[in-house]
């Protein structure tokens, strides 16, 4: 994901990283280059004339339009589901990182849960987005725990580890039962966020809503200089372009926007909030972190 801070007006209108221009250029082109050609031919094909006008075209943009605005509502709807989901993350880990460090009194007990907490956040970062992530339970756990990786469903294996520990400490007389007991409420929230993040990974919108979307978008956008070049002339290139650039810009969009914990520019950093969790754990048992820092200073592309 891209961070960046407010930007000038203008800068606005002509930046390219982190819009879906790129994305966008090679059909958008495409439209354009019909269209010029449809106003050099006059609208025939073959000295066929194309009999479209324009009337039926503002009644078709404006049920597309709104098509297309509840397909953005609604794959806006899962980033932002997501990015709460995250922000439980954050909250319950310190929250159990609270709770253990005051109950013990120790950090020494503490920091071997803490850090199970982060090396799950850093493995449901990896589950995700399809990666390995050894390296990141070698660096947090060391080789006791490496074979956790083997598993398919990493993070939730790391949450059980993290609950026999606390099982542990109340064995060894470091936590009474109630106080054990008290950490069970975050633990079951962080399940439910992953499991959260786990619909919202294997859930997408019906394919064939998205696929007749796209049809009809396309083939309104091809006739469209049809049924301007006789009304508006050789501007039809230049007004084409522009609706063209609207209507395949919002289903480019929600189509990015629907799997939020992909690597796209306007993707959820799950990097930078992976790190930044870790080093509010990090902080509390009053250790100097040695990841990359999670505060964007100019952009962040995760």
């Amino acid at each position: 994901m891209i961070i960046r801070p407010k930007q000038h007006w203008l800068r606005m209108l002509l930046v390219w990283h982190g819009s879906i221009l790129p994305r966008i250029l090679p059909q958008l082109l495409l439209v354009t280059l019909l269209s010029v050609l449809v106003t050099w031919l006059h609208g025939r094909v073959f000295d066929l004339k194309v009999p479209l006008n324009f009337v039926p075209f503002p009644l078709i943009g404006l049920a597309l339009a709104i098509f297309l605005g509840f397909r953005n509502s609604a794959s806006y709807e899962r980033f932002w589901e997501g990015r709460k989901l995250w922000g439980i993350l954050l909250n319950d880990c310190r929250t159990l990182a609270r709770q253990l460090l005051s109950f013990t009194g120790s950090i020494e007990q503490s920091k071997p849960i803490i850090l199970t907490l982060i090396a799950t956040v850093h493995a449901l970062r990896h589950q995700l987005r399809g990666s390995m992530p050894q390296a990141d339970l070698q660096r947090l756990l060391g080789d006791d725990q490496s074979h956790v990786a083997e598993h398919h469903f990493v993070p939730n294996m790391l949450l059980l580890h993290a609950a026999q520990q606390i099982t542990d400490l109340r064995t060894q007389g470091h936590l009474d039962l109630w106080l054990s007991t008290q950490c069970e409420a975050p633990l079951a929230r962080l399940t439910d966020a992953i499991g959260g993040c786990e619909r919202l990974h294997g859930t997408l919108l019906p394919y064939t809503y998205s696929v007749i979307l796209h049809r009809i978008v396309y083939l309104y956008c091809f006739l469209l200089p049809f049924a301007l070049v006789d009304t508006i002339g050789w501007t039809t290139p230049v007004i084409v372009a522009f609706i063209a650039y609207t209507f395949f810009a919002l289903e480019a969009i929600s189509d990015e926007l629907e799997e939020p914990f992909g690597r796209a520019a306007n993707d959820l950093a799950l990097n930078g909030m992976s790190y930044m969790i870790e080093h509010s754990l990090l902080e509390m048992i009053g250790e100097t972190p040695n990841t990359p820092s999670p505060t964007p200073i100019k952009f962040i592309l995760d």
